[in-house]
């Protein structure tokens, strides 16, 4: 599995339809996708829609906004594809592409299609999410491995080296494979991403109910760094357990027996909605060709994340979007995207 910020084809995104997820908010949710998209549209961007209207009204929405989804004049950057959905988390739902080199020195391409449950049965119904994977291979002429084993794609953080991170909370979870051990689950990972070394952190943050994933907690920026969010105010729920993912990282090491660099990010204030603690993370970002989509939450700390990630990524714009609806849904943008590497 290639590291994120290796060369993308595209990203892949499912439109969001289902209200349910954000409660007395669905309306702004639309229009943070548009943004998504207008700062992604440089490279292909994919579309899940769950038919013809819904194409139409996407299409609607995004030439209102002057986003460019290609013309007779213009290359084409935005393709829809008609694949019915249940929500909007592509990380979790969608297509995971893996690669390898043949013995002619081609690349070749493939899509790992996970079992999908929804988070532990958390939210049915799951089944057109289930089938995403395989309708976009069957789509691209593009084998599918099927691992039989329940995963999601937030939930795994690489490095395109042979390194995993991940975190108990959520792989030794019982509402996921409750028949696997650790090892087992491991060798899956091993067997279908061509990993080597799995790291694994402890417990995810207040409010995410995906039972920890990582991608709220820690990522890989470079083939040896790690960026992880901390909490400075010990009386935050927050505040144990991410020091205690800090230390696990502080004596970890790659595929290569190297300790990994380790650079923090700070949280942002405690966001509530309805009486419940959202997940908000600046861990949550999304790395694209030429840019990283920021989630914004907070002025003053978002300044400070940006500073940091710009120098992480000197060749991309950091580009903060307002994710304060988004998160409503309890994710962001990397929860919403998928990316699709360049062969």
């Amino acid at each position: 599995m290639p590291a994120e910020w290796a060369p993308h084809r595209g990203t892949w995104l499912s439109w969001p339809h289902r209200e349910s997820s954000w409660p007395g908010k669905f309306e702004p949710v639309p229009l943070v996708f548009v943004e998504i998209v207008r700062e992604l549209a440089h490279e292909e961007v994919h579309i899940n829609v769950t038919g013809a209207e819904m194409e139409a009204e996407v299409r609607r929405l995004l030439g209102e906004a002057g986003v460019e989804i290609g013309g007779a004049r213009a290359k084409r950057r935005v393709f829809f594809h008609q694949n019915p959905t249940n929500d909007a988390w592509c990380r979790d739902h969608g297509p995971i592409f893996v690669q390898r080199e043949t013995a002619s020195g081609r690349r070749e391409e493939a899509i790992v299609d996970w079992g999908y449950n929804a988070w532990g049965g958390k939210y049915p119904p799951f089944d057109l999410d289930d089938v995403v994977p395989t309708r976009i291979g069957t789509k691209f002429g593009l084998r599918v491995f099927q691992p039989r084993i329940v995963m999601e794609g937030g939930s795994l953080d690489v490095n395109g080296r042979g390194t995993l991170l991940t975190t108990e909370s959520c792989l030794l979870n019982p509402n996921r494979n409750p028949e696997l051990t650790r090892e087992q689950i491991e060798q899956r990972l091993r067997d279908f991403l061509g990993v080597t070394t799995i790291l694994w952190l402890g417990d995810g943050i207040e409010g995410d109910d995906t039972d920890g994933h990582v991608d709220d907690l820690t990522r890989f920026v470079d083939e040896s760094t790690v960026v992880t969010v901390v909490e400075e105010d010990p009386r935050d729920p927050n505040y144990a357990p991410l020091r205690e993912n800090l230390e696990r990282l502080r004596g970890m090491r790659d595929q290569d027996g190297r300790l990994l660099k380790v650079v923090t990010l700070p949280m942002p204030p405690a966001m509530h909605h309805d009486g419940q603690r959202l997940p908000a993370s600046y861990a949550n970002f999304y790395i694209a060709n030429g840019v990283v989509l920021l989630p914004a939450y907070h002025p003053p700390t978002d300044a400070i994340v940006r500073d940091i990630l710009q120098r992480q990524f000197p060749t991309r714009r950091v580009v903060p979007i307002d994710s304060a609806d988004l998160v409503w849904g309890l994710g962001s943008f990397h929860c919403v995207t998928q990316q699709w590497p360049a062969v």
